[in-house]
């Protein structure tokens, strides 16, 4: 090693393909919405759907079909300013579109960005049913500890 400095352990970032030090704290996740062009897309549908309230947004959109707001607004306890700052962090992550009709302001799930979140989560299915099957395997194989 040259200039006598010490050994730092490193293992690779996935974001960045770099490297960084393997000791020390680990960051802190975001849990709020990113600002505008901040970070990737991904970065912003996940950062989105950290936070139930949002959740919630898009399962009723889901279930109940496009809205106004005052119709969402109406399922939370929340001042509607509240509701709104929820409202643009999915719309900044691609998660809800927004169309004007007169004064409203009428909100609908854009559920294809949702498609990368499954795409990531996949790889996390097949570990737990392989899993899953391996502990059947085992259960199959244990005696019965029943009465006979």
């Amino acid at each position: 090693m040259q200039g006598g400095g010490s050994a730092v352990a490193t293992a690779p970032t996935p974001a960045t393909g770099g490297t960084a030090p393997a000791t020390g704290p680990a960051p802190t996740p975001r849990t709020t919405g990113a600002p505008a062009g901040a970070g990737a897309p991904g970065d912003r549908v996940f950062a989105a759907l950290a936070n139930g309230a949002r959740r919630e947004v898009l399962r009723l959109l889901r279930e109940e079909g496009p809205q106004p707001v005052q119709a969402l607004a109406d399922h939370f306890a929340m001042r509607r300013p509240s509701l709104s700052e929820h409202l643009k962090v999915l719309r900044e992550a691609g998660l809800v579109s927004e169309q004007r009709s007169g004064r409203q302001r009428i909100y609908r799930l854009e559920a294809s960005p949702l498609a990368e979140v499954q795409d990531w989560l996949h790889p996390y299915e097949r570990f737990w049913r392989g899993r899953m099957k391996d502990l059947g395997a085992l259960l199959d194989r244990m005696p019965d500890d029943g009465p006979e």
